[in-house]
């Protein structure tokens, strides 16, 4: 193994004397539902975090490329964050929306002011988590146009309630009885992997234009909405070529539906050059739903829409009881105060391009990655077993993301193949940590593809 330094901090951990990691093993195993995943063959055990580096119970440090997975936005345990919770949770702790409280009313008007200008996106949902604020999106579609039909993307994720898993158009990803009779899947634009063997753009973004027929010959004239990610996040960062989401949004419009950006992953400044990941394809969609990175870690969720889509919700009597709570919404309002403060969409622009193009140098060298996509700091590397057939190097990314923890890097993966390095970290990450990052990976790629050191396990 090759020596690797992470950058310095001044961080000092506390020493941990919880319980120890087969205990913690333990008490997950029997008394924790088997449906909660973990990542490695030794679940790693996490007891402390301070911007963009986590500690496990040994003291070990690891950079964070995943964002806890991609929610914690401005940093773990940010001191203004920590200090403004600490002093809202003195205060008051909860209350629900059939009260008045000042803090969420004051976040909804911050997201207003983020949205682009003339959009007319100025009401807020709040909710607990982007499974909620996506069904809140679809429900709001349905009751508006009075229509049930709704178009979602192949390989998308919207979430895990059952609504929200019928969104999903991959069968791992969702359970059989998700109701999804009224949902219809079309072609995301996944270039690296065309279904219809095309290239871009002579392809005439075929996969954008069969949204028409599915509409004609699928929906019966009964398309409520679209929804879709700007970047498909668990998809594998399935990027879109430029004009695809102008060809699908025009469509859906042209058939009376609504479009609905999901932008639980890719919103508030992650992409780097917009603060809205809908913003780079010169689209405004009806509806934008978001989670994780609003909240930095807190249970927030949020729909935004215009004003005559959001007063449907009041043809029934509906509200949440956590969401807008006031601790979860302070912790909103400060994170969003440090993005704009301390220029967070700027350093994921600028050290997002330093990393893709030291990802894109890699690749040079590296026969496994077949591409590198993303913007930002939302980066995926597709590993393949050859790039001439870009058959699917599932085993050898679960390799990769193993030796990478080794060394202290933390990274996801995704992708319907599993073949898919998801880099997502904190805005707040220097170039010292990508280079950290992109010279651990060569280290790995090397030793996993390296003179038949790789066995699959």
């Amino acid at each position: 193994m090759k020596k690797l330094a992470l950058p310095t901090t001044d961080h000092i951990p506390m020493p941990y004397d919880g319980p120890s990691r087969a205990d913690v093993l333990a008490l997950r195993t029997q008394y924790l539902t088997p449906g909660l995943i973990t990542y490695y063959r030794d679940p790693l055990l996490i007891v402390e975090g301070r911007m963009q580096y986590l500690w496990d119970e040994t003291g070990k440090q690891y950079l964070d490329a995943f964002a806890g997975i991609v929610t914690v936005s401005v940093g773990h345990c940010h001191p203004d964050i920590v200090a403004r919770v600490r002093d809202q949770i003195g205060r008051l702790q909860h209350t629900t929306t059939i009260y008045l409280h000042p803090a969420i009313g004051e976040l909804g008007r911050r997201l207003a002011e983020h949205m682009p200008p003339g959009s007319g996106l100025s009401v807020s949902y709040f909710t607990n988590s982007g499974s909620e604020a996506n069904e809140i999106a679809v429900l709001s579609a349905r009751e508006f146009t009075g229509n049930t039909d709704v178009i979602s993307l192949r390989g998308g994720y919207h979430g895990g309630t059952q609504g929200a898993m019928a969104l999903t158009a991959h069968g791992t990803w969702k359970f059989k009885s998700s109701p999804s009779a009224n949902v219809k899947n079309a072609t995301p634009g996944y270039c690296y992997r065309c279904p219809y063997g095309l290239e871009y753009p002579s392809c005439e973004l075929k996969c954008a234009r069969d949204v028409e027929p599915l509409i004609r010959f699928e929906t019966s004239g009964d398309l409520a909405c679209f929804i879709g990610e700007p970047i498909q996040g668990v998809g594998g960062v399935v990027t879109p070529p430029p004009e695809y989401l102008q060809v699908v949004y025009d469509i859906v419009r042209r058939h009376g539906g609504l479009c609905i950006a999901d932008e639980v992953q890719t919103g508030f400044g992650r992409t780097g050059a917009k603060f809205w990941g809908f913003e780079n394809w010169n689209v405004t969609p009806d509806l934008v739903t978001m989670a994780k990175g609003i909240g930095n870690g807190a249970p927030l969720g949020a729909c935004v829409t215009r004003p005559e889509i959001a007063k449907v919700m009041a043809r029934r009597i509906h509200f949440n009881t956590f969401g807008g709570n006031p601790v979860s919404v302070t912790q909103g309002l400060a994170t969003l105060d440090i993005i704009d403060r301390d220029r967070l969409q700027d350093n994921a622009r600028d050290v997002g391009a330093h990393l893709k193009n030291r990802l894109l140098e890699l690749q040079e060298r590296q026969p496994l990655i077949g591409e590198v996509r993303g913007l930002g700091l939302m980066l995926g590397v597709e590993l393949v077993k050859d790039r001439r057939t870009k058959e699917p190097a599932a085993a050898e990314t679960a390799e990769v993301m193993e030796l990478a923890k080794e060394r202290g890097l933390l990274i996801g993966k995704g992708g319907l193949d599993g073949n898919i390095l998801r880099i997502k970290p904190p805005l707040c990450i220097t170039k010292a940590d990508a280079d950290f990052l992109v010279d651990c990976l060569d280290d790995v790629l090397s030793t996993v593809s390296g003179d038949g050191a790789f066995v699959s396990r």
